[in-house]
């Protein structure tokens, strides 16, 4: 293994409180050589908008392992963290100042946290490069967002080729129970054990206990390092860091690519105990789902937990059943405290998805046929007016319902967790979402058992809601 580290590293106290760390990185089997007009963009921090992107995911990945669910606070608590690209003739390298010194063990970065961090420099730029290729009509054009994800994943190396269905996408809350947390592991285990990989939003609680879960049954079956996909993005990875599990790590522009991966990549989806986060996920899969184009195409959905979270579940079932109806209650299967139970279940869907893409000459590794219409793919910004406006009536057909409660409750995801939706909340005051009765009386009642039930925040920290129901 090569030194991750030159012998210019030095610790020292910030503000008396957080150790921190200034080092020389060189990439470990990611990004090694950058272009002139790449490393110009990244090399003056004074220009703005691509370095603070930078900055900002690069300080995240480095808190990993810290428990901090506040973009805000991450950049407020090291001020002075800086990260510059040394561009050289045989490569490149990074230069960091005031990282946190938990990314290193006597002084040199963990060798995972460094691969994360060329990770993040990798799509950064992939990304900006990406969005200068498209139009701006060609960026409101569904077949052209597709692609921009596709070739991002495969820049990433997540699409691989020639290899059965065998991706479950894990989602849950990063901010659940100790016994719901050692749930996720068992369910993780079982899948391991039936060679299945897993791909998660990468950050701790049912983002990682799955994996931890699979690298035992990985192991068990002598099946070599398995594939611990994490999929995240600039706006949420504060909150939810990459968890040191994960060795294949993307970043995508905005939560709509984000959450298009997650399905374009995966083959199922298990779905443990979250708070808004994770009904987003379950709004935007369920309104993709009930699109009249999808109702033959098959996706195994499962919602588990271990008995403690019955009446979780119990309580999202009710909730979709009075605002999507019947139907989207059938695309989903609920197994309680089985965690055999489920992947057996899983393994039979995958077997359905390799026979119906086999059948209709579909790739394996990226879901091509599943339609997925314009509401879900725009970027939606959670700002005051857009959350007030959202139409959020039962006359709507249901995707198109779907589509707007997903936009809800990511504008609550914003303005809990992220650096930007956070300020905006201390500037304007609380978001508000308005609709019909029949619809906002479920979403209330929801949310409030989320706050009720620890959800909303990590263990420990007093969650002062972001919005208020207006009916």
């Amino acid at each position: 293994m090569p030194n991750t580290q030159l012998p210019y590293q030095h610790a020292h106290q910030e503000n008396g409180q957080y150790d921190t760390i200034d080092a020389i990185v060189s990439p470990q089997n990611q990004l090694n050589i950058l272009s002139k007009t790449e490393a110009s963009r990244l090399l003056d921090a004074s220009q703005g908008g691509l370095y603070t992107l930078f900055r900002s995911c690069a300080l995240a990945v480095l808190n990993s392992g810290n428990t901090l669910d506040d973009g805000k606070e991450l950049l407020e608590r090291y001020p002075d963290f800086a990260i510059r690209v040394i561009q050289e003739e045989r490569g490149i390298k990074l230069e960091v100042n005031g990282a946190p010194s938990s990314a290193f063990v006597d002084g040199k970065m963990i060798h995972g946290i460094s691969e994360h961090l060329f990770a993040v420099l990798r799509d950064v730029l992939f990304a900006s490069g990406e969005q200068k290729l498209l139009s701006s009509e060609q960026t409101k054009a569904p077949a052209a967002i597709t692609d921009a994800v596709f070739h991002m994943l495969r820049n990433a190396k997540i699409i691989r080729p020639k290899v059965d269905p065998n991706i479950v996408v894990c989602w849950g809350g990063h901010s659940i129970s100790v016994g719901e947390y050692d749930y996720t592991k068992k369910v993780g285990y079982e899948m391991g054990l039936r060679g299945l990989d897993i791909c998660t939003g990468c950050g701790p609680g049912a983002m990682k206990g799955p994996m931890k879960g699979a690298t035992i049954g990985h192991a068990k079956q002598r099946l070599g390092v398995g594939r611990y996909i994490g999929i995240t993005e600039p706006g949420i990875i504060a909150a939810e860091a990459p968890n040191p599990i994960v060795n294949e790590l993307v970043i995508m522009p905005d939560i709509e690519k984000r959450l298009e991966a997650f399905v374009r990549s995966g083959h199922g989806i298990v779905v443990f105990p979250g708070g808004a986060g994770t009904a987003e996920e379950i709004l935007y899969l369920l309104g993709i789902l009930l699109h009249p184009d999808n109702q033959q195409l098959p996706f195994p959905l499962i919602f588990t937990g271990p008995e403690s979270a019955r009446s979780y579940f119990e309580q999202i079932d009710n909730f979709i059943g009075l605002t999507l109806g019947a139907e989207a209650q059938s695309r989903y299967t609920m197994i309680i405290d089985d965690p055999a139970a489920v992947a057996r279940h899983m393994v039979e869907g995958m077997g359905e998805v390799r026979a119906f893409r086999k059948d209709t000459d579909d790739a394996y590794y990226f879901n091509w046929q599943l339609k997925i219409a314009p509401n879900f793919q725009l970027p939606f910004e959670p700002s005051h007016e857009n959350m007030r406006n959202l139409t959020l009536q039962p006359q709507l057909p249901k995707h198109e319902l779907a589509a707007n409660l997903r936009r809800a409750f990511s504008g609550i995801v914003a303005g809990n967790v992220k650096d930007a939706g956070i300020r905006a909340i201390e500037e304007h005051g609380l978001f508000e979402i308005c609709g019909d009765a029949s619809i906002m009386g479920p979403v209330d009642e929801l949310l409030d058992a989320f706050q009720q039930q620890g959800r909303m925040k990590l263990p420990g920290s007093n969650y002062v809601p972001c919005y208020q129901i207006i009916r």
